[in-house]
């Protein structure tokens, strides 16, 4: 039996999102791993914000777990706005850097570097919400995602010589 191109095309497209709901999910499982909302996070999940340095296609599923997060256990529609507006600038530059730069570790250190970065955002948000102070606030978070971004990266990278995120969806 021949599998036809339309076939193929729509196999992929469901690997994709198995992919992306399963990213989702896993996200959010990790969250209760550590202090994950609030102006200390530890969030083992952020590791998966990695994923797409290797494949773009898997953004959706890291975003999604960080809105199903945000807006069920952290501060609501605010958190969920700000966190899912952080989490989308970040990974968005990375996915668009992941053709225009060959080199996945400079991607990698990219990636780390615009999360860390970003986490003004969640400042922002916290010292709207929570009336916590701006600077101090996103000291600590930035800190906290640089230390849980910087650690996973190498994890990440060691987890895609096995499963091949390029590959695979």
């Amino acid at each position: 039996m021949k599998v036809s191109q339309s076939q193929t095309k729509s196999t992929q497209k469901t690997m994709v999102l198995v992919a992306n709901a399963m990213i989702a999910a896993l996200y959010v499982a990790l969250c209760f791993v550590g202090p994950a909302s609030g102006a200390i996070q530890f969030r083992v999940s952020e590791s998966l914000n990695h994923v797409v340095v290797f494949n773009r296609k898997l953004i959706w599923g890291v975003l999604l777990g960080v809105v199903i997060f945000n807006q069920f256990f952290g501060y609501g529609l605010m958190d969920t706005l700000f966190g899912g507006g952080q989490t989308f600038l970040a990974l968005g530059l990375s996915a668009l850097l992941q053709k225009k730069i060959k080199n996945v570790y400079l991607r990698l250190s990219l990636n780390v570097l615009f999360f860390t970065g970003s986490m003004f955002l969640i400042a922002i948000m916290l010292n709207i919400t929570a009336d916590a102070p701006f600077w101090a606030t996103y000291a600590s978070l930035a800190i906290s995602e640089f230390i849980i971004m910087a650690l996973s990266a190498p994890v990440m990278y060691f987890v895609n010589q096995k499963i091949h995120f390029a590959e695979r969806f």
